[in-house]
């Protein structure tokens, strides 16, 4: 199996996603900023293996600060974490991981700066070991949900690369097979960017579940022909409401999948979620260089000199959302209460 995020040798090693499915290779960094930028360039994604390689480049940040602990030590490290901060907006498991490694030199400022090296090593390996069990976790709580001879369709990438490893939607999916459950995965290719296409089947071919890429103008037509008996999706932030911020197109899935009385869940550690967003409207949606749609694999599609829009996510309101699985359980309607309890 592969790794999408290591830590060897006081460096950061990430599998680079955007030479997937041709070429698996490797990006190894070694200083916090290749992490920033691997992270902004979508050489590793997805919300959960965003936060674990900005815990680990936080933690490669703070390896090389040549300052006794204390306040010329934290004005630097806070200066590495607002570089994170910067990179990929919409990721709220990005500043969860933010606050978490922060919130360690908030409670160990009275260490020895070599000591307060190493306990962020070891928070950002262990932030990685976590994410792992969690998506497991979450797999086993939400494979009751899915009944032998399912076809699932799934949007973007929510699987071992989008995480540490295992998966969250694709960890479900993982969990039903492991389970011995015959499933099948319909992959929407995800413009512009193509998760689907290149990261979701290259994915599940190499773990044997049977997959098949769609256009995603398709979805429509395949729920219409009965295809597709349940959608499963990850989320890059999850608000107190229960609407959810996800990959471009998530809203336009779930819609049909209403109008086509198709279960539509979310699958989602709880990192993902943020309660001091109110609903959909508090997220911060960002937007993509125009390039990623006017050209493909550098070759422009699109005539030059005419505008494009790229947002990277949209918002899918709460009521279209059957239920939000969780490594602490399955979450239901009324998700304001519901979400507020579990978190």
């Amino acid at each position: 199996m592969f790794r999408t995020i290591a830590w060897e040798d006081d460096k950061v090693v990430l599998l680079d996603q955007t030479r997937l499915p041709l070429e698996e290779s490797y990006v190894v960094c070694d200083n916090y900023r290749a992490v920033a930028e691997a992270i902004r360039k979508m050489v590793v994604r997805g919300a959960p293996a965003i936060g674990v390689a900005a815990a680990m480049g936080i933690a490669l940040g703070a390896l090389a600060i040549d300052a006794p602990a204390g306040e010329e030590f934290t004005q630097q490290f806070e200066g590495v974490c607002r570089e994170f901060a910067h990179t990929r907006p919409t990721a709220i498991n990005l500043f969860w991981a933010i606050e978490r490694m922060k919130n360690l030199v908030r409670t160990h400022g009275g260490e020895g700066t070599s000591g307060l090296k190493a306990l962020l090593r070891e928070e950002a390996l262990k932030i990685g070991k976590e994410d792992i069990q969690i998506n497991y976790t979450i797999g086993q709580v939400g494979k009751g949900l899915i009944k032998d001879g399912d076809t699932i369709l799934t949007h973007c990438n929510a699987g071992a690369l989008a995480t540490a490893g295992y998966g969250t939607a694709l960890g479900v999916i993982r969990a039903a097979c492991e389970e011995g459950k015959k499933v099948k995965v319909v992959a929407c290719e995800t413009r512009p960017f193509l998760q689907g296409a290149r990261l979701t089947a290259w994915e599940l071919a190499k773990s044997g579940i049977p997959v098949t890429v769609i256009t995603d103008g398709m979805a429509g037509y395949a729920m219409q022909k009965k295809q597709i008996t349940a959608v499963i999706t990850g989320a890059d932030c999850i608000c107190a409401n229960g609407d959810v911020a996800n990959k471009i197109g998530t809203y336009s899935l779930a819609v049909l999948a209403k109008e086509h009385r198709i279960p539509f869940y979310i699958a989602a550690p709880l990192s993902s979620i943020n309660i001091n967003y109110e609903t959909g409207v508090s997220v911060s949606i960002e937007e993509r260089d125009g390039r990623e749609v006017t050209h493909i694999e550098g070759r422009r599609i699109v005539q030059e000199g005419i505008p494009v829009w790229n947002p990277a996510f949209d918002i899918t309101p709460s009521h279209y959302i059957r239920a939000i699985i969780t490594e602490k359980g399955i979450i239901q309607k009324p998700y304001r209460k519901n979400l507020k309890k579990i978190g």
